[in-house]
């Protein structure tokens, strides 16, 4: 009969043997053609195209999604479609590559304030430009770049493409389907590493999708994907064969790694990481019709609720102008729109008591009807109101209403600096108005709001354009590594040539929203931030006032009426592209 000691021992040793079918992997990659990279991609997009259907299943079985939802939308976006848009796009800049030319080569390059440099990566491609009209990225590069070393610099580890990276490991992420995959891509075609992956719990069952979806970096020996807790975690972190690690996930978590709970470092490699943060949707005052109102609401809905919200990324906390006289409609239309969006189960581990802990941090929250939302506000100077969406109404303090009020009572600090990574919205009212009011709002969350990962702004056209040169040095300001301008930084993460991460320069001991970027399928270096813009309507309103921009409801809107057959077919687009798929695709979006 074997014992604990004998498994453990024989998992280490099959641990052991991946990491070394790794490092010959690692070597014959140094040795492969930049042409034969990309038809490996090209490969691999093939067989994740033949695991979508399966992918989109898992992802939703594993989340208790009803197969006949109208959020199954959410999973072929941010699941195959994400990973087979980033193989496309990183395949574009291989070609590239081999060609002797720049992957900027053909890209639009300009200039933000300070001098930077920036460089279009949104649209990517002339089908970017139909399908997501009216929304743009670019990338900033660091002060003091040129454009000159912006070109030369692009191409990062396939610039040296037989130096051998070694052996990586990605510490995958539990609550987004492509977010492991799309690190593994990055590692391989940033860094010339191959990778072992471990696998979050919450996604073992995707193992055999993963498997067949990436079997041509299998069998290449270029990834090995493992299952495990924080045992395999650890074991796998400091093995003497691993060369760097990766992790998207929690600080919590990052410095159990780092330093395993000490204050010396224990790690004797390099680690990046993404580890997301408390996100803000500042909201520009400004006479907003009713349907703006509604509109918006629906935005700052989906940015909280989208995957339940347990997003990195999710939006937690408005910061509103305390002088807008239209705060409390668009308070009202926020709390409707919380209220009306479909209902799932509480899936990530911890929520229930992540919900507890929201409510016993803010005691004075009013229980709103239907179990959707609760409210509280904090004493002046700054207001504050946190509401959280029960879950299938099966969290603590589940109640009744649509109204946003509440004693005055609790302190903003614990909504200010905890990622609640859980259905709740908090809100920060300030003083001031037009210019004023935007310089103390991103005063305030440079300062007081946990992380750097990435913030919202919210404004009408005419009011930004009346803010003139003030607007676009505020953004400036922003020290975040996404900013999204009327859209949600999830676009930024779900475009495939955009850098993702945390805004530069933090450190082991004070890492925040992480170190390091991926996606960034230009190879760019010296990324300093994303910058995406969007509509502030959507069509045909966009263009009776002014806007250029097509797009009618977005897909990943949680009020999406059509998201997932919008979504479905748009992955089918990026699998195999082609403009007879255009007018299907186009028909699907405008049911939204």
């Amino acid at each position: 009969m074997s014992t604990m000691a004998d498994r453990t021992d024989l998992h280490s040793s099959q641990l052991d043997l991946a990491i070394a079918e790794l490092a010959e992997g690692s070597e014959r990659w140094g040795a492969t053609p930049l042409g034969a990279r990309g038809d490996l991609l090209a490969r691999t997009r093939a067989s994740v195209s033949e695991e979508a259907e399966r992918w989109v299943a898992a992802a939703a079985r594993s989340k208790g999604l009803n197969p006949s939802s109208l959020l199954i939308g959410e999973e072929w976006l941010t699941g195959p479609y994400a990973v087979l848009t980033s193989l496309n796009a990183l395949g574009r800049t291989l070609r590239a590559l081999a060609s002797g030319r720049s992957p900027l080569a053909g890209q639009r390059l300009g200039r933000a304030p300070g001098g930077r440099v920036t460089v279009s990566v949104l649209p990517h491609n002339a089908w970017d430009g139909l399908l997501l009209h009216g929304f743009s990225a670019r990338a900033w590069l660091r002060p003091g770049v040129t454009m000159e070393h912006a070109r030369v610099a692009a191409g990062l580890g396939q610039l040296t493409p037989t130096v051998a990276g070694g052996v990586g490991l990605v510490l995958g992420a539990g609550n987004i389907s492509s977010i492991a995959p799309l690190d593994v891509l990055y590692e391989l075609v940033a860094h010339n590493r191959a990778s072992i992956l471990k696998l979050n719990p919450t996604f073992d069952k995707l193992l055999p999708i993963y498997r067949a979806a990436l079997a041509p970096l299998i069998e290449q020996g270029l990834l090995r994907i493992v299952t495990g807790g924080a045992d395999v975690g650890g074991y796998l972190a400091h093995h003497l064969g691993i060369r760097h690690v990766h992790i998207t996930g929690s600080a919590a978590t990052h410095d159990a790694i780092v330093f395993g709970g000490s204050t010396t470092l224990r790690l004797g490699k390099p680690i990046s990481s993404e580890l997301g943060g408390v996100s803000p949707i500042i909201v520009l005052p400004g006479r907003w019709s009713r349907r703006d109102l509604r509109y918006q609401a629906q935005h700052v809905a989906t940015m909280r609720l989208h995957n339940g919200g347990y997003n990195c990324i999710a939006g937690q906390v408005l910061v509103l102008s305390a002088a807008w006289p239209q705060k409390r409609a668009f308070l009202d239309a926020v709390a409707a729109a919380l209220a009306a969006a479909p209902t799932r189960p509480a899936w990530y581990p911890g929520s229930d008591d992540r919900m507890r802990a929201a409510s016993a941090a803010y005691p004075a929250a009013q229980s709103i009807p239907g179990g959707r939302l609760l409210v509280a506000a904090s004493a002046p100077p700054m207001t504050a109101a946190l509401a959280t969406s029960a879950a299938s109404g099966r969290s603590a303090g589940a109640g009744a209403g649509h109204g946003l009020t509440g004693a005055a009572s609790a302190s903003t600090e614990d909504m200010l600096t905890t990622e609640y990574f859980a259905p709740v919205l908090g809100v920060v009212e300030l003083p001031g108005f037009g210019q004023a009011f935007l310089d103390l709002a991103v005063e305030s969350v440079n300062r007081d709001f946990l992380g750097t990962l990435g913030a919202n702004i919210l404004g009408m056209p005419a009011t930004i354009r009346r803010l003139g040169p003030g607007f676009e040095q505020a953004v400036a300001r922003l020290r975040y590594g996404t900013i999204a301008i009327n859209a949600w930084t999830g676009v930024g993460f779900l475009s495939a040539a955009a850098p993702w991460g945390a805004f530069p320069g933090h450190t082991l001991d004070n890492v925040q929203s992480g170190i390091g970027v991926v996606h960034n399928a230009l190879l760019l270096d010296d990324v300093e931030r994303t910058v995406v813009r969007g509509p502030f309507r959507p069509f045909p309103r966009s263009v009776m006032h002014g806007e250029w921009a097509l797009l009618p409801k977005p897909p990943w809107f949680v009020s999406s009426r059509s998201g997932t057959l919008t979504a479905r077919l748009l992955t089918g687009f990026a699998a195999h592209p082609a403009a007879r798929k255009l007018p299907r695709i186009l028909a699907a979006a405008f049911r939204a």
